[in-house]
């Protein structure tokens, strides 16, 4: 039977990139920030660009917004040409930056209402969109108080009901939730969703996994400025079949581990973290991945304890999205998130 997500790619692409590529001149030389990448966003879809800080999402984000210049490639936005037609483009977003967009001592109403007007909105019309978003966002209520009486998570729907007060095709949020406690941000995942089923189109950009994994119907993993995979939470992690065995290990002994993992068990591949991804310093994260985790780990484990190695923790799990990354890069998702 045809999915909805399928019906919606019989037709033309929200947003169209080819070949998109941004160098930024430094000091030292040239720093290629995006490289050359293609891809496609269709009506309705919440795309998720996941990658470590510096990976190069914001930046691909600032591009396909026309806040930052190509410099070389082409994209269609929303039916417009992003070099030719770059203030049709920016009528038909909403863009959400990393770091808020409200002024401490504006109050929430006027914040909403200066904005739809900037876009060209009645003021009837802009106090009826600012009404109706502060209402399903959830801070009705709280339109007479300045913006920093909010809270975090306050604060953060009022960024969003900022880009799409003007009532936008497509909406960029750029790291929505970083800041947030957990339930600001489970609650800003639902108010994300709801955009999503009410039709609009959702690029976001985040580090998280889980936000990644619950949010979006397709992501697009970026890493140095490349797109290295991309598909659906689920499709990216059945792409690594089997277990994930990780155990952790004294450093002097990771590699001795290693060896004596692949001659005990049929391992298909084998990566190793630094331990300071988890706060053990000293320590070396191993990461096997065999076909079936539970009939694996007991030889595994009588195997390294003759040679005298006993790993100070042990999980198995199927893959995650960090499983992937680390497959396609060698390293933890979350480790270059500590850099």
């Amino acid at each position: 039977m045809e999915t909805t997500l399928e019906r919606r790619h019989d037709a033309d692409p929200a947003i169209r990139v080819r070949g998109l590529a941004r160098t930024f001149k430094t000091k030292t030389g040239a720093v290629q920030a995006v490289s050359g990448i293609d891809f496609d966003v269709y009506d309705g879809e919440i795309i998720g660009l996941l990658g470590p800080n510096g990976a190069g999402k914001t930046t691909t984000l600032r591009m396909i917004s026309t806040l930052l210049a190509a410099t070389a490639g082409e994209a269609t936005i929303a039916g417009a040409d992003l070099r030719t037609a770059a203030r049709t483009v920016r009528s038909r977003i909403g863009y959400v930056p990393q770091g808020g967009s409200t002024s401490d001592y504006e109050l929430v109403d006027d914040e909403l209402v200066l904005q739809a007007r900037l876009f060209g909105l009645s003021k009837a019309e802009a106090m009826a969109n600012a009404a109706e978003l502060a209402k399903a966002l959830e801070f009705d209520g709280l339109g007479r108080r300045k913006c920093a009486q909010l809270s975090g998570g306050q604060r953060r729907r009022v960024d969003i009901a900022l880009g799409m007060v003007h009532r936008p095709f497509l909406i960029y949020l750029d790291e929505p939730t970083t800041g947030l406690d957990p339930q600001s941000r489970a609650n800003l995942w639902e108010h994300i969703r709801r955009l999503r089923d009410e039709g609009t189109t959702v690029v976001l950009t985040t580090h998280y996994l889980e936000e990644a994994d619950a949010l979006c119907d397709r992501v697009l993993v970026m890493d140095h400025g490349e797109i290295v995979a991309q598909g659906s939470p689920e499709e990216l992690k059945r792409s690594i079949s089997g277990d994930v065995i990780s155990l952790e290990i004294d450093s002097d002994s990771a590699d001795l581990a290693m060896e004596i993992a692949e001659a005990t068990v049929a391992v298909r591949s084998r990566l190793r973290t630094d331990g300071h991804e988890n706060g053990h310093a000293g320590t070396t994260l191993v990461h096997l991945t065999v076909d079936k985790g539970d009939a694996a780990v007991v030889p595994l484990l009588h195997a390294l304890g003759d040679r005298g190695i006993a790993p100070g923790a042990l999980t198995i799990k199927r893959p995650s999205l960090d499983d992937v990354f680390l497959t396609l890069t060698g390293r933890s998702l979350r480790e270059g998130n500590h850099s």
